[in-house]
């Protein structure tokens, strides 16, 4: 019963984590002509991390003349699919319980009950096997396209020996890993005959 009331709560916290993030980094262009210098480039982003669509300006060095760029990368498939799963056994999970407490007699009654319980855990399982995988890749290009020396190469003005170009602040991920570490560990701790509810969400 421990595990039934608790499940709920690790669900919404490995889809939170992930759904709920937003981040950024800081970068400093110190041009030789120090009127042309910026020290504070701020980068924002944040789920479902579109991150073509992150765009910001820097200073080229070169008179008053801006560069326009933007972050690569598309990592939304598969943190949309990953947040969609974990929120979909969440509710499957409120609503298992319901019937465990309310209607235990009636699932018991025929094997209808505990068949459709085991189908939809594997087919949960399954969901949850490919996204944790999916936003496992997702999240790394994520980390590689944020991080700042990637982003300072894309910057024209960086490409100059004169020009200094530094990280001001790099982005923190620690929620983001422990969406992924969530998913591992917690797969761990789900015992054979738990119900589904327990398995979907102590999985996610």
């Amino acid at each position: 019963m421990c595990m039934v009331i608790f499940a709920p709560l690790f669900a919404i916290f490995a889809f939170a984590t992930c759904g709920g993030y937003s981040g950024g980094l800081r970068l400093s262009v110190d041009c030789v002509n120090k009127t042309e210098s910026n020290l504070s480039i701020d980068i924002a982003f944040a789920y479902p991390f579109r991150l073509y669509q992150v765009a910001f300006e820097v200073p080229t060095c070169e008179g008053k003349t801006r560069q326009k760029l933007a972050l690569i990368g598309d990592s939304s498939s598969s943190a949309e699919f990953f947040v969609t799963v974990a929120v979909f056994a969440f509710l499957y999970s409120l609503a298992a319980t319901v019937v465990y407490i309310f209607f235990q007699n009636k699932y018991r009654e025929n094997n209808r009950g505990p068949l459709i319980d085991f189908i939809v855990t594997v087919v949960f399982s399954f969901l949850w096997l490919v996204g944790s995988s999916a936003w496992a890749k997702g999240l790394s290009d994520v980390k590689v396209a944020t991080d700042p020396k990637e982003v300072l190469l894309l910057m024209s003005a960086c490409k100059q020996p004169s020009n200094k170009c530094m990280a001001v602040h790099s982005p923190v991920m620690s929620s983001l890993n422990t969406s992924v570490l969530s998913q591992i560990q917690s797969g761990k701790t789900v015992k054979k005959g738990e119900n589904v509810s327990t398995l979907v969400l102590m999985t996610l």
